[in-house]
């Protein structure tokens, strides 16, 4: 009796180890599998990154299938070049078919990086608009132009790295004995992968209104004359097409480029409407206005003006006004209210050439000099010399 007691405790100890064995086994064997391939991973292998995360993946509302060039492939091997992991612990289930797996992975920080490439994609699309190109939206939008967005942001600045835990399921294609592990694709190992750069570049609120505002501000400041004239709609103020109107023009710019600034006072928000409140820093047009009508006024009541005649006229009232501008000296601080609506994709400026060129140039959107002045004072001087 005591023989079969023997026996039988020698055959659940032996039953135990050999389940452990076995479990042991599969663990080790799925652990194996999932370092084969984050070590890719970390190695820059563009095969395995294209076999988790495909390049249509961070941009699934664009349609374009353009071949992708060298560059745009290598912005995974950029976002991965600090990649790491660790494995904290592997189950599989009884039957050793399924198994998973708790990771902490090591990415570069894809929040700041998705906050940077919207802010791009706003001031690109502004920048377009501003050059006149109508076409605007459908370039901006194309995956071409997205990923060489995100190779400029990768190659031109600098993004510390963040840890985040996450979860991998692998199917066992072999046997308990002869396990052969494979990595379940999902949208959420994806996103975890990239360190949820998918989900943060969906988020319709990931730049929030008053840091949009800044793109705008930011962007007014690396216009030129043509640009700016475009995108505000201050054809009048701001004309190149002679050498005065392209003087004055000038001019304006460059006060506007030497004392602008700005700071954001107050956001509200309410569903997908926003208000943002800013203090605007600019020349003063009022001071500007007041000192040419001085300056106008003075010079057409004395005699040159009469002998002058009326082209001449018309051009003394540009260079007066050029002066005007040349030697203000004076800025203004007043504060705005911008409007902004949430499209479901970001947020934008409502009415922006508006609303900007209002809050800049106050009283001079437009030109004090009537532009068929001097076409109707010659068209008097002709008749009275007939």
């Amino acid at each position: 009796m005591k023989t079969v007691k023997y026996l039988l405790a020698f055959f659940f100890v032996f039953l135990a180890v050999s389940v452990c064995g076995c479990s042991y086994s599969a663990k080790t064997s799925a652990e194996k599998a999932i370092k084969k391939d984050l070590d890719l991973l970390k190695n820059l292998d563009s095969e395995t990154t294209m076999k988790y995360i495909s390049y249509q993946e961070l941009f699934p509302d664009s349609d374009d299938n353009t071949e992708l060039s060298d560059d745009i492939k290598e912005v995974f091997s950029l976002f991965f070049q600090n990649f790491d992991y660790k494995i904290l612990d592997v189950s599989t289930d009884q039957n050793q078919e399924t198994a998973s797996a708790q990771l902490r992975l090591t990415t570069l920080d894809a929040q700041a990086l998705a906050r940077d490439f919207v802010s791009q994609s706003l001031q690109d699309e502004i920048l377009k608009a501003a050059s006149g190109d109508k076409n605007t939206e459908e370039n901006e939008n194309s995956l071409e132009q997205r990923y060489l967005r995100l190779h400029k942001l990768l190659k031109n600045n600098s993004y510390k790295t963040v840890d985040r835990n996450a979860s991998i399921q692998l199917i066992n294609h072999g046997s308990p004995s002869n396990p052969n592990w494979e990595i379940t694709h999902s949208y959420s190992l994806e996103n975890d992968l990239v360190g949820g750069l998918i989900t943060y570049l969906s988020d319709p609120d990931l730049v929030p209104p008053d840091e949009t505002l800044g793109v705008y501000l930011k962007t007014l400041q690396e216009m030129d004359v043509q640009q700016m004239s475009n995108y505000l709609g201050l054809d009048s103020i701001l004309n190149t097409s002679d050498p005065a109107k392209n003087a004055i023009a000038s001019a304006l710019m460059e006060q506007f480029h030497s004392c602008f600034n700005y700071k954001i006072t107050d956001t509200s928000v309410s569903g997908y409407l926003a208000e943002v409140q800013a203090d605007l820093t600019t020349f003063d047009s009022d001071s500007i206005l007041s000192q040419y009508e001085e300056e106008l006024n003075t010079y057409l009541a004395s005699a040159d003006a009469v002998i002058d005649g009326s082209q001449k006229r018309y051009n003394k009232s540009h260079e007066l006004l050029l002066d005007s501008i040349k030697n203000n000296t004076t800025t203004t601080t007043a504060n705005a209210t911008f409007h902004l609506t949430n499209d479901g994709v970001s947020w934008k400026l409502e009415d922006a050439g508006t609303e900007l060129g209002n809050a800049i140039f106050g009283t001079l959107t437009a030109s004090p000099v009537p532009e068929d002045a001097a076409g109707d004072e010659n068209a008097s001087d002709s008749d009275d010399n007939e």
